[in-house]
């Protein structure tokens, strides 16, 4: 099986690929491969956010119970 990657290793990647592929093409709005890229990329922030938000509440509670 194959190894995943990580979610900000999967962002990386796709900014950039939806750079080159802004940069190439003459109509960016219009392309439908860059707007499913695009839809990829927020997809994977928005699961970084929550992930980050989820341990921020979990830090938070540790301490409220340690006090």
């Amino acid at each position: 099986m194959a190894k995943r990657r990580s979610l900000q290793e999967d962002t990386v990647a796709l900014k950039t690929k939806v750079q080159e592929s802004s940069a190439q093409s003459e109509s960016p709005e219009g392309n439908s491969v860059i707007r499913s890229l695009r839809k990829r990329l927020k997809r994977t922030q928005r699961k970084i956010r929550v992930a980050k938000r989820r341990e921020a509440a979990r830090t938070a509670k540790k301490a409220d119970t340690a006090k």
